[in-house]
């Protein structure tokens, strides 16, 4: 394997070195950890009060708790000063997204305010633009929505039909087309609609009362219901050129460079929501009594609480390391290009923020289904919150790009970034190939690490073979693309909690990740066997497999200790057993 240092910056960089630092909640600085309270005084104290009337279809209600986010600043966390904003960095924003994830439906109206409303405008937008909306954007007197997603085009963003034309005059473009699933639609005030030009997909500002832009009516959502979701109808919506925002035909760069922006905060909003559904069941199970005593007291429930919170455990390490990377990346930019200088230190953790978008929702997904089930049947009624929170979190497999189209862009980014000469992959690769013939008979001083090693190679030598056999083609092989991205996961996953744990201490955060290392060995090493005839046929196939074995060996272990151990700390402390700084 290899261990240059110089990787630490690079994006994909962990899976070719041994990091020993990474950034985690504890470090939150004081400004981090006041605006996080003060979210949270804004949950209870304007919130919680209309929680029920939004759930209930009264969404007029979104719009002063916009502007009382936008008083207290929390709508200006990545805009200059200059614009009202505060310009702090981006894991500010993203601890923001997990403070308010128990708000359901009104997080939707947040994020898109703050991440795919204004974001654009920020980093593409002319001064004069800015200046007409931006500080309108941040106090909250205008709310955005964002029109990407067309009926015929949701994940394929390319195959978009609505139609911008020129004017004879050259004075307008005149939109024609339908977009859908329109976050804030029913109230918002600044659309951002793509369109196909001549020059190809591009990004229009359009108000919401130009004549022709029609909204259709609230769509009968499963969860999230207190978020306006609309169609936008186009027909003949004539838009002055100075409000076509970045350059013609460039309109694919903003919508994929703000989709890496929305999915690390899904990512950070969905650990937020499984921390809340945690609180919810650990709370239940102890007041909850069956056969005579609390059913807390029950090894079943006690595994799904220690399941539950160890899967949290990892994914919050995970988010907070790729928001740590992020930000020192930024530290350094260019201020000269300060724009073009923030997009690109985000887009070199694109891979990252794919992961962590495809872990938070699928450990939201796990939380609150567990949830329900250690609820019972009440689990089922509308009475109790656990069921709005299973109803919620359905949608964040789906935003940001379905989890399905991220997990073919985690390992194939990588394999792009290999074959750019940007990441030395295909190298170790074939140093690990030379290595997987040789016999090993060291005994590892650091098992973890050694386990976590083997996990790393194993993803490389599954990335390595694939790209090997199909080269270009790989891109048609999304089954084997899919193992290698459900491997990698584990591998970032796993890595982060085991350093963060090590930093804490020990105690149950050692536990947890232990817990979740053990199971990634096996995961990974069930994946790469079920895809393995797909890369190699006969005695090559059979080396690869005993290979797999070997990288993912490790002793059994008395798991049902080690949960009701986990368990007990999740009990003592009412939920999430979160560190202290």
């Amino acid at each position: 394997m290899i261990a240059d240092k110089k990787l630490s910056s690079k994006g994909g960089g962990w899976l070719l070195e041994r990091p020993e630092q990474i950034f985690t909640p504890e470090d939150f600085d004081d400004t981090t950890r006041m605006i996080q309270e003060t979210v949270r005084q804004f949950v209870e104290k304007e919130y919680r009060p209309v929680a029920e009337a939004l759930e209930h279809g009264e969404l007029e209600h979104n719009i002063p708790l916009l502007r009382k986010a936008g008083e207290l600043g929390l709508l200006g966390v990545e805009v200059g000063e200059e614009y009202g904003g505060l310009d702090l960095p981006k894991t500010v924003s993203t601890v923001i997204a997990e403070a308010l994830a128990g708000t359901g439906g009104f997080s939707v109206t947040y994020g898109v305010q703050t991440s795919i409303g204004l974001l654009p405008l920020v980093y593409w937008g002319t001064k004069e633009q800015k200046d007409k909306y931006l500080a309108k954007l941040v106090s909250g007197e205008l709310i955005a929505a964002y029109c990407l997603t067309e009926p015929q085009s949701g994940s394929d963003a390319m195959g978009a039909k609505t139609r911008a034309e020129l004017s004879a005059d050259g004075k307008y473009y005149i939109l024609n087309g339908t977009k859908m699933w329109i976050s804030n639609a029913g109230f918002a005030h600044l659309f951002t609609v793509f369109a196909k030009t001549p020059e190809g997909l591009t990004a229009f500002l359009i108000e919401r009362d130009t004549p022709g832009l029609r909204l259709g009516g609230e769509e009968k959502k499963m969860g999230i219901k207190a978020s306006s979701t609309r169609q936008v109808f186009l027909e003949d919506v004539k838009v002055p050129v100075e409000n076509v925002l970045g350059e013609l035909g460039k309109g694919h760069k903003i919508a994929f460079n703000v989709l890496n922006v929305g999915r690390y905060k899904l990512g950070a909003g969905a650990i937020g929501g499984a921390k809340g559904a945690l609180a919810l069941s650990a709370k239940y199970a102890q007041e909850r009594v069956a056969f005579g005593k609390p059913i807390a007291q029950f090894g079943l429930i006690q595994q799904k609480l220690a399941e539950m919170a160890t899967r949290i455990f990892a994914g919050e390490s995970a988010v907070y390391r790729t928001m740590g990377m992020i930000d020192q990346a930024l530290s350094s930019l260019d201020k000269a290009n300060a724009a073009e200088a923030v997009l690109a230190g985000i887009e070199e953790y694109a891979v990252e923020a794919s992961i962590i978008k495809v872990l938070g929702s699928e450990v939201l997904d796990y939380v609150v289904d567990e949830g329900v089930q250690i609820h019972g049947g009440y689990g089922y009624s509308a009475e109790y919150e656990i069921e709005r929170a299973y109803r919620d979190s359905r949608i964040n497999r789906i935003f940001e790009g379905t989890n399905e189209i991220n997990r073919l862009l985690i390992p194939g980014m990588l394999l792009r970034r290999a074959m750019k000469g940007e990441l030395p992959l295909f190298d170790a690769a074939m140093k690990l190939q030379k290595e997987l013939l040789e016999p090993s008979f060291e005994e590892p001083e650091d098992k973890e690490m050694a386990q976590l090693e083997g996990l790393k190679k194993l993803a490389l030598a599954v990335l390595g073979l694939a790209a090997l056999k199909y080269g270009k083609q790989i891109e048609e092989e999304q089954e084997v693309l899919a193992v290698a991205a459900d491997i990698l996961i584990d591998v970032f996953a796993a890595e982060s909690a085991l350093l963060r744990a090590r930093r804490l201490g020990g105690g149950v955060y050692a536990e947890m990740a232990a817990l979740y290392l053990y199971q990634a060995l096996d995961r990974a090493q069930a994946a790469a066997l079920s895809i393995l005839p797909r890369l190699a046929e006969g005695d090559d196939m059979r080396l690869m497999a005993s290979a797999a074995r070997r990288l993912t060996k490790h002793d059994p272990t008395d798991l049902v200790a080690l949960r009701r151990r986990i368990a007990q700390k999740v009990l003592e402390a009412g939920g999430y057993p979160q560190p202290k700084a």
